[in-house]
C-alpha cells in the first residue's frame, strides 16, 4: 500500500477515534456509518419536582413507563418535591449532562423566577428543552348551587371596596397567575385565596366556602361529575374535548385570554445536541401512539408537538410573561 493511502486511512481512523473519545461522556458513538447513536450507561432518571400522587407525577411515571420499554432500559423516577420546584431543579442543574437525568416540571417553573428573590440556579441557562408532554387547562368553578352561570355573572357584583374572593392552588401556581391575569384583563377587583394545592380549593368552593376558584380541568373534573361545582369558563385559547359545553374566558369578552399550563422534560444545559434529539423522538412516538393520546385526553391534557427548540422559546416567554404579573402583584418570595 503506498504510504500516503497508509497515512490517510490511518489519520481518518484516528479522527473517528477521537470524535467517539469526545462523545463517550455524552452516551454517543459513532457506528460505521459515521452517524451518531445515542446509549446510556446508566437507568434514566425523571426528577418529579412535587410529590408523588399529583398530576405531574402521574404523568412522569406514565411517560417514564413508556420510555422504558423503547429505550430497553430503566427510566426510574424520583420525586425531589419542595420550594414550588427549586430544590429538584437545582439538582438536575447540576446533574452530568449525559441525558440520563431528566427534570419534569409544570409551567411554575417559568413562574418561579418572577417570585423567587434567590435561585441557586439560572432556568434560562442551566437547562435545555428536551420535550413538552401536554398542556392543561385550568377552568373557573363555583358551586352547583349558585345562580351565577358564566363569567359576566361572577364577576358582576365585585367592587374595589369588596373584590371577589377567589380560590387557587396556591401562591404562584399557573392558577393563581390565571386569576391575577383575569383581573387585569377584565379590570375587575379579585381577592385571592390561596389554599395548599388544587384538591383543597375545589373542596373549598363545592362547600361554598369561597364563590369561585381557578383550578386544574382535571382535579375540578370529579366534582363536577358529581354535581357539586359548575365549571362557568376555560382558560384555554379554544374549548377543551371533554369539556365541549364550557366556553373559553376569550368567547366570553376577554378576547385574547389564554393561560394553560405545560408539562414537559428538561435536560441540563451542556446536554448534547443528538442526546436531546434522541429523547425527544422516543417520546414523540410514545405520544403519538393512540392508546397515549387517549389516556392523556381523558386526564384533560392536550397533546403538544413542540420541537425541542420551540419548547424551550415557549418557556422562556412564560417567564417573562409570568415575571411582569409578579411584579406588578409585588409576589415575592425569600
Amino acid at each position: 500500500m503506498p504510504v500516503t493511502q497508509h497515512l490517510l486511512r490511518w489519520r481518518g481512523a484516528w479522527i473517528l477515534a477521537a470524535a467517539a473519545l469526545a462523545s463517550a461522556a455524552a452516551g454517543l458513538w459513532l457506528s460505521r456509518s459515521g452517524a451518531a447513536a445515542v446509549r446510556f450507561e446508566k437507568p434514566v432518571t425523571i426528577v418529579v419536582t412535587f410529590p408523588p400522587g399529583g398530576g405531574t407525577d402521574l404523568l412522569a411515571r406514565r411517560l417514564g413507563a413508556a420510555l422504558q420499554q423503547r429505550l430497553g432500559q430503566p427510566v426510574m423516577v424520583e420525586n425531589r418535591p419542595g420550594a414550588s420546584g427549586n430544590i429538584g431543579a437545582r439538582a438536575v442543574a447540576e446533574a452530568v449532562p449525559d441525558g440520563a437525568t431528566l427534570l419534569m416540571v409544570n409551567s411554575s417553573f417559568a413562574i418561579n423566577p418572577g417570585v423567587y428573590r434567590h435561585l441557586d440556579f439560572d432556568p434560562r441557562r442551566d437547562f435545555k428543552a428536551v420535550f413538552n408532554a401536554g398542556t392543561i387547562a385550568s377552568v373557573l368553578v363555583v358551586p352547583e348551587q349558585s345562580s351565577v352561570r358564566d363569567l359576566r355573572d361572577a364577576l358582576a357584583g365585585s367592587t374595589a371596596e369588596r373584590p371577589l374572593p377567589f380560590a387557587s392552588c396556591g401562591n404562584g401556581t399557573p392558577q393563581h397567575m390565571a386569576g391575577e391575569m383575569l383581573a387585569q384583563a377584565t379590570h375587575v377587583s379579585l381577592q385571592h385565596v390561596p389554599y395548599k394545592g388544587c384538591g383543597p380549593a375545589i373542596t373549598a368552593v363545592a362547600a361554598a366556602q369561597v364563590p369561585l376558584a381557578v383550578v386544574t380541568a382535571s382535579s375540578a373534573a370529579p366534582l363536577m361529575a358529581a354535581g357539586r361545582v359548575r365549571a362557568i369558563a376555560i382558560t384555554a385559547p379554544a374549548r377543551a374535548a371533554q369539556l365541549p359545553d364550557v366556553p373559553t374566558v376569550a368567547e366570553q369578552g376577554v378576547a385574547g385570554f389564554a393561560v394553560e399550563q405545560w408539562h414537559g422534560l428538561l435536560a441540563p444545559a451542556a446536554t448534547p445536541e443528538p442526546v436531546v434529539n434522541h429523547l425527544h423522538e422516543a417520546l414523540a412516538q410514545i405520544l403519538a401512539e393512540p392508546g397515549m393520546q387517549q389516556s392523556l385526553r381523558e386526564q384533560g391534557y392536550t397533546p403538544a408537538r413542540e420541537t425541542p427548540a420551540q419548547f424551550g422559546q415557549l418557556i422562556a416567554a412564560d417567564i417573562d410573561r409570568y415575571a411582569a404579573v409578579a411584579a406588578r402583584l409585588g409576589l415575592k418570595v425569600d
